[in-house]
């Protein structure tokens, strides 16, 4: 079984007190302590999102640890991936983050571990690199389209309801036809993808919600899809 769950926003990072999703996955591993390895390299490894890691993941059922890439803690990064159940990408820059992958060779790497049946999760840069395309934020200007590694079909937005300019940058970028159909998903959702195609759609948050965008004719299409609350 090959599993991507991507949350639009959430987990132990924006909600410390709401672990649900971040239940939700160890949930998807039929091992009483699955081997969880966090990847900070959006966030340039800062030293305060590993600790939340930790702070977090040392009180759910797990075997947690981190991959550094700015001071490497591996002998053989290929090796060290693969023996993982679930790999957990943070939050950060999407562009900085798969540039360095792409140096060190992590984005092949991840691509044998999904084939492999490793858990690929993770919330903002970590649902956008998952997809073909992601809508992405850098600081002080426009939102715009990137090129993820193209495990999972379509474009992916995050943080729908969180910020403003999310959903009118996505829908622009869809009707310009710079961007392909695909999923937004609200601070709080996931989208829990097997073997590529949506399984279901899971939330931390009663009021969040996923979308399927897409082009009709001239106009932005936008189905509104109601997520199984895990409260």
């Amino acid at each position: 079984m090959k599993q991507i769950i991507a949350m639009g926003g959430g987990g132990f990072s924006m909600e410390p007190d709401n672990l649900l999703l971040d239940r939700y996955v160890l949930a998807q591993v039929s091992k009483e302590l699955p081997e969880v390895c966090f990847v900070p390299t959006a966030s340039g490894d800062a030293d305060g999102y590993v600790e939340r890691f930790y702070h977090a993941f040392r009180t759910l059922p797990c075997t947690p640890s981190h991959l550094s890439l700015f001071q490497p803690n591996f002998a053989d990064l290929r090796s060290f991936v693969l023996e993982k159940d679930i790999i957990y990408v943070g939050g950060g820059n999407t562009r900085n983050m798969l540039v360095l992958w792409k140096e060190w060779g992590l984005d092949q790497i991840l691509k044998e571990a999904y084939e492999q049946g490793v858990i690929l999760t993770g919330l903002s840069a970590g649902s956008i690199c998952w997809f073909e395309q992601g809508v992405t934020d850098p600081l002080n200007a426009p939102l715009y389209k990137l090129e993820g590694l193209g495990i999972l079909q379509g474009s992916h937005c995050p943080h729908y309801d969180g910020e403003s300019n999310r959903r009118p940058a996505y829908h622009k970028l869809v009707l310009q036809g710079e961007a392909q159909a695909g999923y937004a998903a609200d601070d709080g959702a996931a989208l829990h993808f097997k073997n590529g195609q949506l399984h279901r759609i899971v939330s931390s948050r009663k009021n969040a919600h996923a979308y399927h965008v897409e082009l009709e004719g001239n106009r932005v299409q936008e189905e509104k899809l109601t997520p199984d609350f895990l409260g």
